[in-house]
């Protein structure tokens, strides 16, 4: 795993916590929850793009 790679997973895992913190913000204190929604979502996204490429390539 290379240096940029792996900068590339922590900025995406603190994007995703910020999104996560920012989603439930939105529509527990505002209760703006489409904009919450929206952010819960991409963070899930983000997540899950994380999740593949981390995983081990097949032999």
């Amino acid at each position: 795993m290379t240096s940029f790679s792996s900068l590339a997973y922590s900025i995406a895992m603190i994007a995703s916590f910020a999104l996560v913190g920012g989603g439930l913000y939105l529509g527990l204190a505002r209760k703006d929850w489409k904009r919450a929604g929206l952010m819960l979502l991409v963070a899930a996204v983000l997540i899950a793009n994380v999740v593949i490429w981390t995983m081990p390539s097949p032999a």
